[in-house]
């Protein structure tokens, strides 16, 4: 029994002391591994830098003595001083309380040069890149530059450029980074091909996308160049341009870009599922908040029942109906159309059903991504401002308008919440693209002052000095003429939309019959009315100073020729052989003492009592409603104004101008565009003052093509005098040419014109014919270039309808614009 109380007493002091001992050890473990993960540290030692002091290194460590640093804290000390990219590599250790930094330093940049490029400018490659002189060299980010570098060689239609980095010591542990660049060949788009359609021809859809096959052209014009954003974009331009034909149900099924590296060609193929065509069934328009008369509402709708469905019909719809509801106190209303298809009858009836929406408003704001045009420009195209109602279709307005500037490649807007549940934040980014342009053109022209070989410089800048000002300087030369132009637009004068501007110019001939020079300008106001109509008034200056084809000259009353003793060139002792008290006698026949007479006393008095300054207010109302306003196919352009001048000067009379023109597609698949065009004017005295016969209108071709500049109406043996009213009207059709591609530009026309030039004060003076109004009319065909440089045209017209004296001029060739 003793013997096993022993045995008993000595196994569990055995047991004890293993206990105590097992927990001795890992309580000395657990100190161990306490003082190994967060050890105290008394200093930091940094080894290894040279250019980089001691203390800097120490403060991106943030760790000060007396601070206790685990392995954790090691490690985010290496992500922080990596992150200053000052360093290649960085080692952290700790011996007892000392923390070791040991740091290789980057090198520093001391160049960045650029080998092998042509096409794209040092400045702008720079501009591409992060690597920077004076800054850290990071073989990561100088790899990342070379990408940013065949990015933009991608962008300009050069996908086949090799970019490589290499480095050049320079000693001081400083570098030059140079990117050779082997630029390589345009990458042309060899085609583009779309399925799927069948409403609407190959040649007509492409004509509607930006992206353009590779032609003889391609270099100048740069509609070639691939691009992923601009096929995208494409789609989108050929959803609309369905959408607003009728095909609500068309889709893009795919949109695929190949490149054939041997080529070094894009072959583009678009799928799309056009679907059926569509017309507007009922309209009709719900209101469920109180007070809201509806059916005083149908007014601001584009929709129409039996018309071919338009999306963009239903979105001014939207905006009108907006609008109206804002102006009439109703700010959080909100508009939404409610489609209902019919696909037996293919109609979709539209109900625009307004309700009272969510209570949000606009916190602020934010533009991204400019670094050229002003805040401010891209603000004032918002209809909505900080503190106001939150609109989307507002919104989505003035994401138009900031497209239709033309200031930016790409422009998206959205929302984020704001501070409190009813503020929104509307975030805009935009891409800028270059606004300037330097252009250079020549050409010949026939008819006009400025009849021959011309040739053009200007400088235009659309956003100037990122206001969103518009600037252009120009200059044209020919043969016998010398232009000079200089005009300024602020869009958003006073900040309201006021177009507020000034043109000043000088213009210098000495074809024709007599030589001019004109000197002026104007001031300009522009306001809209609706979204169609404009009005502006204008204050104008002019002198104009006219002489014969010898500088001017004029022989005196005693008939003395040039370069003979008593000739007398002052304009105020101007006179002219055979005078009648200080008149011109207005006889047939001209002195042989003066050959560089006119044949037309009238002329030859009005010469000598030039110069005449002109001072005179104007006003004009523009109605607006085309599709394109370089290429209109569908819309009117409706101008008239009046110009009264005797505010000062030398002229007293009141001069009033009218014309309309009208586009419609007289054919969807083929492109035939018909349009019809009419004018007319009348200028008479005011306060009783005689007409000065350079104030009548003088025309030709364009009133009636086929007669030449000045080539009708009133005369004085055989020249021209001008007269006091005119009309014209024309009907016109271009279409693409046959067997040529549009994307050349080129169409036809055939055309026919009709009109008159009549009166004259002058009516019964000796050798005065033509004041009657005779009708004139022709016919002819048309050559229509879409140049690089312009609408250039070329005419053939046969005047079917003429009077003997008229000047005719059957071929033409000039600049097209009749509208």
């Amino acid at each position: 029994m003793m013997a096993g109380t022993k045995i008993l007493r000595a196994a569990s002091a055995v047991v004890l002391s293993s206990t105590v001992l097992a927990a001795t050890t890992l309580g000395a473990q657990l100190a161990v591994t306490t003082a190994v993960e967060a050890a105290v540290v008394n200093r930091i030692e940094v080894r290894g830098n040279s250019r980089v002091e001691a203390d800097t290194v120490r403060s991106f460590t943030q760790i000060r003595p007396g601070q206790n640093v685990s392995e954790a804290e090691q490690d985010e000390v290496l992500r922080r001083l990596f992150a200053t990219g000052l360093f290649s590599d960085v080692r952290v250790s700790q011996s007892g309380g000392t923390l070791v930094v040991q740091v290789d330093e980057n090198q520093i940049v001391n160049q960045v040069l650029f080998q092998g490029n042509s096409k794209i400018k040092d400045e702008q490659l720079m501009a591409a890149v992060q690597t920077q002189p004076r800054g850290a060299y990071s073989s990561a980010t100088a790899q990342a530059d070379v990408e940013a570098i065949s990015g933009a060689y991608t962008s300009i239609g050069r996908s086949d450029a090799v970019v490589s980095v290499t480095t050049q010591q320079v000693g001081e542990n400083r570098v030059n980074v140079i990117y050779n660049i082997q630029e390589g060949d345009r990458t042309k788009i060899a085609s583009i091909s779309i399925v799927g359609n069948n409403a609407f021809s190959d040649s007509r859809l492409k004509q509607t996308i930006a992206l353009r096959e590779s032609g003889l052209l391609s270099f100048i014009q740069r509609d070639d160049i691939y691009d992923e954003d601009r096929l995208r974009t494409d789609e989108e331009t050929l959803r609309r341009f369905y959408f607003n034909r009728g095909y609500a149900d068309f889709r893009v099924i795919s949109s695929v870009a190949e490149l054939d590296e041997t080529q070094n060609s894009y072959f583009i193929t678009i799928t799309v599922d056009e679907g059926e065509r569509y017309t507007f069934g009922n309209v009709a328009i719900d209101s469920t908040i109180p007070g809201i008369d509806s059916e005083a509402l149908y007014s601001e709708l584009e929709t129409r029942p039996g018309e071919v469905y338009s999306a963009k019909d239903v979105e001014e719809s939207l905006v009108n109906l907006t609008n109206s509801m804002a102006n009439a106190g109703f700010a959080f209303a909100q508009v939404t159309p409610r489609g209902d298809r019919d696909f037996t009858n293919r109609t979709i009836a539209i109900n625009y059903v307004i309700d009272q929406g969510p209570r949000a408003y606009v916190e602020r704001l934010e533009i991204r991504g400019n670094t050229k045009t002003r805040d401010y420009v891209i603000r004032r195209e918002f209809d909505v401002s900080e503190g106001d109602a939150f609109n989307q279709v507002l919104i989505q307005r003035a994401k138009q308008r900031l497209e239709d500037l033309k200031f930016f490649e790409k422009v998206s807007i959205s929302t984020a919440p704001g501070a409190e549940p009813d503020r929104v934040i509307v975030i805009v980014d935009v891409v800028e693209k270059a606004t300037g342009e330097l252009s250079l053109g020549g050409g010949y022209t026939t008819g006009g002052e400025n009849a021959g070989p011309v040739a053009e410089v200007g400088v235009t800048e659309r956003n100037f000095l990122g206001r969103g000002q518009f600037i252009k300087v120009s200059a044209g030369f020919g043969k016998d003429t010398r232009n000079y132009s200089l005009s300024f637009t602020e869009p958003y004068f006073l900040g309201r939309r006021l177009a507020a501007g000034f043109d000043v110019y000088r213009s210098e001939s000495t074809s024709g019959d007599y030589d001019s020079v004109r000197t002026g300008g104007d001031v300009r106001l522009a306001a809209p009315i609706t979204e169609n109509l404009t009005a502006q008034i204008a204050y104008n200056l002019k002198q104009e100073e006219f002489g014969d084809n010898n500088g001017f000259s004029i022989p005196d009353a005693a008939g003395v020729s040039p370069g003979t003793a008593g000739y007398v060139t002052t304009r105020s002792t101007c006179a002219v052989p055979n005078p009648v008290g200080n008149q011109f006698n207005f006889g047939t026949t001209t002195p042989s003492t003066a050959p560089n007479y006119t044949k037309s006393p009238i002329i030859n008095q009005a010469i000598c009592d030039s110069p005449y300054l002109t001072s005179s207010i104007s006003y004009s109302l523009t109605y607006n409603t085309l599709d394109n306003a370089g290429d209109p196919r569908e819309g009117f352009f409706i101008q008239g104004g009046q110009e009264f001048a005797g505010i000062g000067g030398d002229a007293n009379f009141i001069k009033t101008t009218g014309k309309a023109t009208y586009f419609k597609l007289l054919n969807e698949e083929y492109d035939v565009i018909g349009q019809l065009s009419s004018a007319g004017g009348n200028v008479s005295t005011l306060g009783g003052d005689d007409l000065r016969v350079f104030d009548n209108f003088f025309k030709g071709q364009d009133v009636v093509r086929g007669f030449d500049y000045k080539g009708i109406g009133p005369r004085q043996n055989g020249v021209s005098i001008g007269g006091t009213n005119y009309a014209n009207a024309s009907a016109e059709a271009t279409f693409p040419l046959p067997l040529i591609s549009r994307d050349y530009g080129f169409r036809g026309a055939v055309f026919a014109d009709a009109g008159s030039l009549w009166g004259s004060e002058f009516e019964g003076a000796p050798g005065v014919i033509g004041t009657d109004a005779a009708l004139r009319a022709s016919a002819g065909v048309g050559l229509i270039w879409a140049s690089p440089f312009g609408p250039l045209r070329v005419n053939y017209a046969h005047p079917f309808v003429k009077e003997d004296f008229d000047e005719l001029q059957e071929f033409s060739f000039g600049f097209s614009s009749r509208f």
